[in-house]
């Protein structure tokens, strides 16, 4: 039971101490927005190369079979 309650407490104030808001001291500068269009702009070039990798395999998937007998 003490266990319980010394978590419980602990998860309180690590909870309180993350969500007490600090001021940021940070800078900005332009290169940064580019740099973020350009992470994003990157993974969604990545997932459409990888989505056209693996197209022809989810087709083949989906596609019905052709049984063996049916060719004899």
């Amino acid at each position: 039971m003490k266990r319980a309650v010394i978590a419980g407490l602990a998860c309180c104030t690590i909870a309180a101490a993350l969500g007490t808001p600090s001021p940021a001291l940070a800078y900005l500068d332009p290169a940064s927005g580019s740099m973020l269009l350009q992470l994003l702009l990157g993974g969604i070039a990545g997932i459409a190369v990888a989505a056209r990798l693996f197209w022809r395999r989810f087709v083949g998937f989906l596609a019905p079979r052709k049984s063996d007998d049916a060719d004899r």
